[in-house]
């Protein structure tokens, strides 16, 4: 099993004034997919620059050829299965099928609360979880069938037309977040491809050894979710996305370091690994480019 390495892009940077130039120099690197977050703010760029996903997909989608591009990932918080539906369908189309949609259930930040009136209360995660329930479903109808008509819980459509639809047939391919059963369960019916971070609850104090079986865990947990449904799990890409795990921004420092850190990785059978493009002044994320380079082109080799 050979690896593929991709990168997440953050959307924080005026397309003329690095946003271009980051997403092709991520083709010219050889990565996989370039990714971006899908948040309306995030963290600690809630107050600076930070643009809408969809649009800076488009715009890397002219100015690349070959890397695949996508969303890590985009969740039920502001987003309607109709309307994302429509813009995943032009998305695909002018990328010339080039789209992964990452999704996920989404989290409690800034995503959660601002389109809220100020007497609601966020969603709470399992209010979060059976929005993702539905939504999953009603996307994959919605880019598979050219009309849809649904009365759901949470979300309903009327004659939602979608035609021609995705040019990946029969749909562009999802890359399902999740870690819980519920999540899990979907990732299995529906995913491409099967997304983690580790578990959070050892981001702060955990060990690196600690957050590996962790993750074994939790792919053993997705061949049993796949198991249930009929499915081989072996039929799902594993996608780890960085960062987040206890070994925080060390897998960057070096060339070995990274190979270490993606060759534990890929016995547990992922077959994807993401790393941030370097952000400087963001400690977990301000990698060295000239490191970050040396790893884009050289560690996929070495992990053969």
């Amino acid at each position: 099993m050979s690896l593929r390495l991709s990168t997440v892009i953050l959307p924080y940077l005026r397309w003329h004034e690095g946003g271009r130039s980051a997403w092709q120099r991520a083709e010219q690197l050889g990565f996989h997919t370039a990714f971006t977050y899908d948040h309306l703010s995030w963290r600690t760029f809630r107050e600076g620059p930070w643009y809408g996903a969809v649009p800076t997909l488009t715009a890397a989608a002219g100015a690349t050829d070959r890397l695949r591009l996508g969303t890590l990932v985009t969740s039920p918080n502001f987003r309607h299965p109709v309307t994302l539906a429509k813009e995943l369908i032009a998305l695909d189309d002018i990328s010339g099928g080039r789209i992964t949609l990452g999704i996920g259930a989404g989290g409690s930040g800034f995503d959660a609360t601002t389109l809220l009136k100020s007497s609601e209360e966020p969603w709470t995660p399992r209010e979060r979880a059976d929005r993702f329930g539905e939504f999953v479903p009603l996307l994959d109808r919605l880019l598979t069938e050219d009309s849809v008509s649904y009365d759901g819980t949470f979300y309903s459509a009327r004659e939602a037309y979608n035609i021609p639809g995705c040019v990946q047939r029969p749909r562009l391919p999802f890359a399902v977040a999740a870690t819980g059963p519920r999540g899990l369960k979907l990732a299995a019916g529906y995913g491409q491809a099967w997304v983690t971070t580790g578990d959070p609850k050892l981001f702060e104090t955990g060990r690196p050894e600690q957050s590996v079986q962790a993750i074994r865990g939790q792919v053993e947990k997705l061949t049993a979710a796949c198991e249930t449904v009929g499915r081989d799990v072996n039929e799902l890409d594993k996608v780890l996305l960085t960062g987040f795990t206890p070994d925080r921004a060390r897998p960057l420092e070096s060339l070995d370091a990274f190979v270490d850190f993606a060759g534990r990785h890929m016995e547990l059978g992922f077959t994807d690994i993401v790393i941030h493009w370097p952000v400087p002044d963001y400690p977990d994320f301000a990698a060295d480019e000239k490191v970050f380079e040396h790893i884009a082109m050289e560690a996929v080799g070495q992990l053969g």
